[in-house]
């Protein structure tokens, strides 16, 4: 049978699987929080493969065995330790606890929650640039893959692979994605491993490798002419740039990471899934596309060049062809799944950050979650055409990916100072902003016109990344910090005497704090507001001193207590107090009941009462950590009620049957 046939009828079958998932997920999409966040239900296994599926990607597809061609085993192994333990490891062990805790569902949002509006703004037009950026290199990667083993019109692989993963985005959003990444991984996971029993099978062991490498020097450090990654260079590539680049930049400034911690159900799974994710995908699809890339120079040193006519980019594709062809049909199977899920990955954070932080907040301040659900879509069209504008980024996948990575610097920057460093203030973080991003543009213009090169001398990210941080720390030190950043502000202080008056939502905040809800996470998913909003009225009361901070810095910030006297104003008849457990309001008490008499009277409450999925999510998670709810479910949550959750419906059955429930 020949390599067309089998690889058509692969292909057949995973875009039935595709769009199968995207059918089956539209159903579970029934608002905004839905479509771009999956109602924080995303659980352990499927965020470990989710966080995976992203770092396995098309780039890697192209770069680990072209990096390896070029600069030897350490040279591209170095790229995967870069963006895995300095990226992925790192976010999960320093930012995810506090990502998750803040309640902000964009990167972009949260900076108007520490900064202000103009720095939200700002950010986000970065934020859409490198995301589509991002899409861009992956769509080009694969097509470079896919034309180095058929010969396939590029112009045509291209557009085939960009139709596919759009159209299956608009389907079903974040929860089609997740479908799509564990299929991805599932696939790759398979077809890698297979590949790699089959190049042992035609060339023989490593010490085919070694005894065939071109090059004047081993193949542990040197590609097969010679070349050597540079280790401390400000030149790109080198070591230092591709931890700024892939490990700072491309995950910490980048918004569709920030939406894998917020879709968590806990922020356990949060943390866990990036450590776990970075392990795994150095184990298996790093290791072995790096090695791939050492068969292929190896056996086919005069094919690249510069003594061929073959980017080193395009070695995955060249290696293929000397296996067997239902291998090399669901490797390559594997690599278009790869493109695919992180493609629509960077989509989904784009059109994020795009309603999130531009429609919503400028064109329909008021829309509920319900009547975003279908701007949303609009807008994922949308911004997945301008990908098709970038696929012809002159250089190829690497010179694609650093541009996009670079302009994810300036907000990564701003993560790291707006978390750790109290006195970073408003000003500061905007004329950072602008000045990085400013600097950013202005450099790659003048290189894509050949005016000024500044890749001569280093790469245009770091000289954002030091501009950023400079005229951050700068302005930040010559202006007013908010009023957590004064050297004089305590953790804890006495309520000065107008704080027995409190608006509103303030008290509703408060009663919140009082059943138990003490994250800004959880108190922003309950009021169903923006984080800006309940942010504001956190920090009103945290100024009367009704409420205190666990901590400066950290999750800690966003981590609440009432004081003494705020206990006093709270309207305890809205509350149950169960000793052991905690605090339960009638609303819980409630969930509770619907749980208790099967997932159909849960739903029909929640479509009668138009409750918004985080608000359940919150409300379900609270229960679980109090013992009362059981959690399962490989996908979405499943709940199953406890003994002391049905003792303590028995026990308040009067106060259920009082709320009319």
């Amino acid at each position: 049978m020949s390599f067309n046939v089998v690889f058509l009828l692969y292909l057949a079958v995973f875009f039935v699987i595709l769009f199968y998932g995207g059918w089956m997920t539209r159903k579970w999409v029934n608002s905004a929080n839905d479509y771009l966040l999956g109602g924080r239900e995303v659980g352990m296994l499927i965020n470990v493969f989710g966080v995976a599926a992203i770092g396995f990607a098309g780039t890697i597809i192209t770069l680990g065995p072209g990096l390896a061609i070029t600069s030897g085993f350490w040279g591209s192994f170095g790229f995967g330790i870069a963006y895995l333990f300095g990226g992925l490891a790192l976010y999960g062990i320093v930012l995810a606890p506090y990502i998750r805790r803040c309640g902000a569902q964009t990167l972009p949002e949260w900076l108007a929650m520490r900064f202000d509006s103009r720095t939200r703004v700002l950010v986000t037009i970065a934020s859409i640039l490198g995301l589509i950026g991002i899409m861009a290199n992956n769509v080009v990667s694969m097509a470079i893959v896919v034309n180095g083993f058929t010969g396939w019109s590029l112009v045509w692989t291209l557009s085939a692979i960009f139709l596919l993963f759009l159209l299956f985005t608009y389907a079903g959003g974040f929860w089609a994605i997740t479908l799509t990444d564990f299929v991805q991984m599932c696939i790759g996971l398979i077809a890698l491993p297979l590949m790699f029993l089959g190049l042992l099978s035609r060339f023989g062991g490593f010490d085919f490798i070694s005894s065939q490498w071109p090059g004047p020097s081993g193949h542990w450090t040197h590609g097969i002419t010679g070349g050597q990654l540079p280790i401390f260079s400000l030149q790109y590539p080198s070591l230092l740039t591709f931890v700024i680049l892939f490990g700072c930049f491309l995950v910490w400034g980048n918004n569709y990471y920030w939406l894998r911690v917020s879709s968590t159900r806990s922020e356990k799974v949060a943390k866990h899934s990036f450590i776990y994710a970075a392990v795994l995908l150095a184990l298996v699809p790093y290791l072995i596309l790096v090695v791939t890339g050492l068969y292929a120079g190896a056996a086919f040193p005069d094919t690249f060049e510069p003594k061929g006519n073959v980017s080193p980019m395009a070695a995955f594709g060249v290696v293929l062809k000397a296996l067997p062809v239902s291998v090399t049909a669901f490797a390559l199977i594997g690599a278009l799944a790869a493109s695919i899920s992180t493609s629509t990955t960077a989509l989904i954070g784009a059109s994020s950050t795009a309603v999130r932080d531009l429609y919503q907040r400028y064109i329909r301040p008021n829309a509920t979650p319900r009547e975003l659900t279908m701007p949303s879509k609009v807008i994922t069209i949308c911004l997945g055409l301008l990908v098709w504008v970038l696929c012809f980024y002159p250089g190829g996948p690497l010179y694609l990916f650093a541009f996009a990575t670079a302009w994810l610097g300036p907000p990564s920057v701003l993560v790291m100072l707006g978390i750790w460093w109290r006195r970073t203030t408003k000003q500061g973080a905007f004329i950072g902003a602008l000045a990085g991003i400013g600097v950013t543009g202005l450099f790659t213009l003048l290189e894509l016109m050949k005016v000024f090169v500044i890749g001569t001398y280093t790469h245009v990210g770091v000289v954002g990344l030091v501009v950023t941080l400079v005229c951050t720390v700068i302005v930040s030190l010559m202006t007013q910090p908010q009023y957590y950043g004064d050297k004089n502000w305590k953790l804890e202080g006495q309520a000065d005497s107008n704080s027995l008056s409190v608006s509103m939502e303030e008290q509703v905040v408060l009663q919140l704090m009082y059943a138990g809800y003490n994250t800004m996470a959880e108190i922003t998913d309950m009021l169903g507001e923006d984080s800006t909003v309940s942010n504001r009225l956190v920090e009103s009361l945290d100024q009367k001193r009704l409420i205190f901070r666990e901590s400066y810095t950290g999750p800690g910030f966003y981590t609440f207590r009432l004081a003494e006297e705020a206990t006093r104003l709270m309207d305890e008849s809205v509350s149950v107090i169960h000793a052991d457990k905690g605090m339960v309001s009638r609303e819980d008490l409630v969930i509770l009941q619907k749980v208790g008499e099967g997932s159909s009277q849960l739903n029909a409450h929640i479509r009668q009462h138009e409750l918004d999925s985080l608000k359940v999510s919150v409300i379900v998670a609270k229960l679980i950590r109090q013992g009362y709810l059981e959690e399962s479910g490989l996908w979405r949550r499943k709940m199953a009620i406890t003994t002391d959750g049905r003792q303590i419906l028995t026990a308040h059955a009067a106060l259920l049957q009082e709320k009319g429930a």
